[in-house]
């Protein structure tokens, strides 16, 4: 056992001035060893997942499909039901490149740059796409029967309603225009169509050339299925990446498309994993950056559906998981979800939050302190791990200033009522040494408080919550002897005695301490709760934040898994078991 002595003083005899802020890591331990509650094996309730490409504000008056070259040989059109399974209607085209539209009005905009072109509503251009078509009286059991009969007549094509396959011909920008063509046609029966609120229109791409039309009301939409000419999965081109699976085309408000890839499970994970951790990086971390985006995904889709207004699972941008699809994936990033295939986190039997960031700049964080109310999985812990990865890592440690015009302003714009502030510091540190709330003063002696990430982000715009203000030393990896206002540079200087009494420097390796309450403690970096940043946090007229870390904090830290995995050999169970407290992994 050794117990600090500070440099040129008397050994520290009194425990309740020993400050060791490496209590919570104990503590942290601790819980980990209690015994893990009984789960039972989690069966997801489907093996496929609906991904909002376009949707809501971004939805689409079009959108453009591709087949991959080598990879696609047209498409099959049908719906997909309430289990998310592909059901053809026998509908087909043997084009590789076609858009949907809305049955509108649509002229064709070329890209600009080589960029990729769109229809939009209107008739101002060289190709118009009209909204009116004349329809046959007969109708048809089989796509095939109608595709047959449309044969017979110029730019004609089948429609499928409700069930029933119809023939259209022509595509006309006005009522008057089709029944002009279609008096002097003089076909029994016939009627003019101009389709419905949720009509969808196939054609070949940068032409007015009608492939196929689909309306089943608000209850069935189209779903557009690639063709394989090979071993292996079909891949499609949208907008400049390469997905797996199917398309769904939706006018959910009567207007623009919402356009979603229905997805296995595992081929969205293979579509997030390079998106939201390098290819190159350990395939330990790997997979378990694939077991939380799979866990993630499952959370979100199951039990606190987040988009379902719009009929998807998850969307594609940082609101749930980057979702990319092929284009940056690789054999490593394969290899990680295949060999993780199936898993998930759970606790207690169920698929959990498993949050995930950069790095934490020290320690995790306990959701309660930054979001909403506890749960037991994500407590907050120290992170050793990521002192490995500092030197790797851009803008690691970073550093934020403002006069005290620009912080009343951005106090004032959040609506604060306040007057020139005069003071900021840390008022309340979490027990792993993140900030937990911030307290400003003005020059009437009034105060403003921040607590939690959404309320200091908003004003402050940190990176993370681990931070310092001013020339404030109490914060994290500091170490203190005897009070906060003697803060351990380094181990340089100190001494221990140990059980023998034999007095040494401290030179390195693991300290021990006891703490005020008796226990024996290793000495780490860290902090103490209870006590803030002292000062008005003013330096040479500013008012700075340094701080280390990138992201929320809650959860794993991927430059922590990064360093678990390559540095210190630890598996991806190992890393999941570390950031997420109580969990297991199971497959289904």
């Amino acid at each position: 056992m050794l117990v600090l002595a500070k440099k040129g003083e008397d050994m520290i005899r009194s425990k309740k001035l020993t400050k060791v802020a490496s209590i919570v890591t104990v503590l942290v331990i601790l819980t980990a060893l209690l015994p893990l509650p009984s789960v039972a094996s989690f069966t997801p309730p489907f093996t496929t997942l609906r991904a909002g490409l376009h949707f809501g504000a971004t939805a689409l008056p079009s959108a453009n499909l591709q087949n991959v070259e080598g990879a696609g040989s047209g498409f099959d059109f049908g719906y997909f039901d309430s289990n998310r399974t592909f059901v053809p209607i026998g509908a087909w085209t043997n084009e590789t490149r076609i858009t949907i539209t809305m049955d509108r009005n649509m002229a064709w905009h070329p890209g600009e740059g080589g960029g990729a072109g769109q229809y939009r509503e209107g008739t101002a251009g060289a190709v118009v796409v009209g909204a009116f078509h004349i329809q046959l009286s007969a109708e048809y059991g089989t796509f095939e029967e109608a595709r047959a009969m449309s044969e017979n007549y110029h730019e004609a094509f089948v429609r499928y309603s409700n069930g029933i396959f119809m023939v259209l011909i022509g595509q006309y920008t006005s009522r008057a225009d089709a029944e002009g063509v279609m008096a002097a046609l003089g076909i029994p029966g016939a009627s003019v169509n101009a389709g419905t609120a949720n009509t969808v229109t196939v054609v070949r791409t940068g032409t007015n050339v009608i492939l196929f039309e689909f309306e089943h009301g608000t209850t069935r939409h189209l779903g557009v299925m690639p063709r394989y000419s090979g071993a292996g999965k079909a891949e499609t081109w949208f907008l400049g990446f390469r997905y797996n699976g199917g398309f769904q085309y939706a006018r959910r408000d009567g207007a623009l498309l919402t356009v979603v890839n229905v997805v296995g499970v595992e081929d969205y994970i293979k579509g997030i994993l390079p998106y939201e951790m390098g290819n190159n990086w350990p395939l330990e971390a790997l997979k378990a950056q694939a077991l939380c985006a799979r866990t993630f995904a499952m959370y979100y889709a199951v039990r606190a559906p987040r988009h379902a207004a719009h009929g998807i699972d998850v969307c594609t941008t940082t609101c749930c998981q980057v979702y990319r699809g092929r284009n940056s994936a690789n054999a490593r990033t394969d290899q990680a979800v295949d060999e993780t295939a199936g898993m998930y986190v759970t606790y207690n039997g169920l698929p959990v939050q498993t949050f995930y960031y950069s790095s934490n700049g020290g320690a995790s964080e306990s959701v309660e302190n930054v979001w909403f109310d506890a749960l037991p999985h994500l407590r907050g812990v120290m992170d050793p791990y990521e002192a490995n990865i500092v030197p790797r890592v851009s803008g690691y440690h970073w550093e934020r200033s403002f006069t005290p015009s620009e912080l009343t302003q951005r106090l004032r714009d959040r609506g604060h009522s306040v007057s020139t502030i005069v003071s900021m510091r840390v008022s309340q540190y979490t027990p792993t040494g993140n900030v937990h709330s911030v307290t400003f003063t003005d020059g009437n002696g009034r105060t403003a408080t921040l607590s939690r990430l959404t309320q200091i982000n908003n004003v402050l715009g940190v990176r993370s919550l681990r931070f310092d203000v001013g020339n404030a030393r109490w914060g994290p990896g500091g170490l203190f002897a005897n009070d906060p206002a003697q803060l351990m540079e380094s181990s340089t200087g100190f001494f221990t005695i140990d059980g023998r009494g034999v007095v040494a420097p401290v030179t390195s390796g693991t300290m021990y301490a006891i703490t005020g309450s008796g226990d024996v403690v290793a000495v780490v970096a860290g902090t103490e709760s209870s006590v803030g940043g002292s000062g008005t946090g003013l330096v040479n007229g500013m008012f700075t934040i340094r701080g280390s870390g990138w992201g929320h904090s809650v959860g794993m830290s991927q430059w922590g898994a990064f360093s678990q995995a390559h540095y210190h050999g630890r598996s991806f169970e190992d890393i999941i078991h570390f950031y997420f407290t109580g969990v297991e992994i199971t497959r289904t």
